[in-house]
């Protein structure tokens, strides 16, 4: 099976290197990053060969959420290096801007046993930490065979992936069998992660890391420096349109004019998911006929002379959804899933999203229980539901509150999942974290 599975990562390679080669001529992607990803390391990276813990978090989000955790497994082990990689390039900026507790931050190598193998002799690790559904076969199979111990954290499996990985279930038992310790999200990913072939022995319910990731909303650090790009009074009303996806920038540009019909000094703050479209979505606003500019182009100390401000910058926006009236959580009016609406919550914003919450669904489910967000059926509803929130301040208000609330409410996941890693680290010790037990 992992022979059919290195031919498959081969073929794979081989279909997509043309996509491969145009994202590296026009947005200069994968180019610096080919040789980490084939194993290739400084040596200095880890010169003496000193053994290490090592996280892996995909992209901004993951790197994100890891945060708290890296700071708590460094003080608590100083003894081990703290290695942190990344898939996207995007990840990789914010990691080595935010992340200042690690040694040293990499790009993930191919899942092939050359490139594996060359990584891990020079990483060395004695723990190694996959953020979410990072299950990567050919690297978890060396892994075993070197007495590295391996844990899922903050693991969840979707509705929308649990089918395919069904699929394969067969494959997915020996690969999960690999794995030391499951930390979840949730009682309904316990239960796949064991429907797939995972020891329910070794599946631990933590909660969601992504509640610990948040700053309290007094936290000053960057905030305060970006904030000074964005001086609007709190009288102008100001949506705020995060990690918008293709195909949702015209639905909010419709839903804008029609805000600005009811509030005509109203601001947009349009936050592409991806770097690579910011042009292409500045170039749509101004072509709508907006008075349009980038964040990057503000003055600063000064309020935001535009209609609508693009922002083309990495991880800004979880700061600026402090100053947003209303927030629109994007991925959510197309088919990928959605994104984390805790980043708002945080700040008691109200928040609007759409039918396509997928990969947050048991968080979406909560909000919209609580009264802390509203879910649209289509993307015609959001121009009435935006219109509506900025003319009622008590909805709001309230949403708001409740928002909040359910953040500090589900905090502690990171003590949990630091209980559970201690057990790798170190012989056995008593722990009051039960280990899930599937339903009979």
């Amino acid at each position: 099976m992992y022979i059919l599975y290195s031919i498959l990562v081969l073929a794979v390679f081989a279909l997509a290197s043309p996509w491969f080669g145009y994202q590296a001529l026009r947005y200069r992607k994968y180019v610096g990053s080919l040789g980490q990803r084939m194993g290739y390391l400084p040596v200095s990276f880890n010169m003496d060969g000193d053994p290490s813990i090592w996280i892996h978090a995909v992209s901004v989000g993951e790197v994100l959420t890891a945060r708290p955790l890296v700071a708590d497994l460094k003080r608590r082990y100083p003894g081990l290096r703290l290695f942190l990689s990344t898939t996207t390039m995007a990840g990789q900026q914010l990691a080595r801007r935010s992340v200042p507790n690690v040694d040293a931050v990499f790009y993930f190598p191919f899942d092939l046993g050359l490139f594996v193998r060359r990584t891990l002799d020079l990483v060395r690790p004695r723990l190694f930490l996959m953020m979410e559904t990072e299950i990567w076969p050919v690297l978890l199979r060396e892994c075993q065979r070197r007495g590295v111990k391996t844990a899922v954290i903050n693991g969840r499996l979707s509705s929308r992936s649990f089918p395919r990985y069904r699929l394969i279930r067969r494959f997915m038992a020996r690969v999960l069998g690999d794995i030391d310790r499951f930390c979840v999200q949730s009682d309904e990913s316990a239960r796949r992660f064991v429907e797939l072939g995972a020891e329910a022995g070794k599946v631990v319910v933590t909660g969601s890391l992504k509640f610990d990731s948040l700053d309290p909303p007094g936290a000053v650090r960057a905030r305060e420096r970006v904030l000074r790009y964005f001086r609007v009074p709190p009288s102008r009303p100001t949506i705020v349109a995060g990690s918008t996806m293709r195909g949702e920038e015209a639905t909010v540009l419709r839903a804008f004019r029609r805000v600005r019909v009811a509030a005509p000094s109203a601001l947009l703050v349009l936050a592409p998911r991806h770097p690579e479209r910011f042009g292409e979505v500045e170039q749509l606003c101004r072509g709508e006929g907006w008075k349009t500019v980038r964040r990057t182009e503000l003055a600063i100390d000064a309020e935001p002379r535009a209609d609508i401000v693009v922002l083309d910058t990495i991880g800004e926006l979880a700061s600026l959804y402090q100053i947003g009236t209303v927030v629109f959580v994007g991925g959510s009016l197309v088919p990928t899933g959605g994104h984390n609406v805790l980043e708002p919550a945080v700040f008691g914003k109200p928040i609007v999203f759409g039918p396509h919450m997928e990969n947050f669904r048991e968080i979406a489910d909560a909000f919209v229980a609580a009264d802390a967000a509203v879910r649209l059926d289509g993307e015609g509803q959001l121009e009435i539901t935006l219109v509506e929130l900025l003319g009622d301040p008590v909805r709001r208000a309230r949403m708001g509150a409740a928002a909040r609330a359910l953040v500090e409410a589900n905090r502690g996941a990171k003590d949990k999942t630091m209980m559970v890693l201690e057990t790798l680290l170190q012989p056995a010790a008593p722990s009051n974290v039960v280990p899930f037990r599937p339903i009979a």
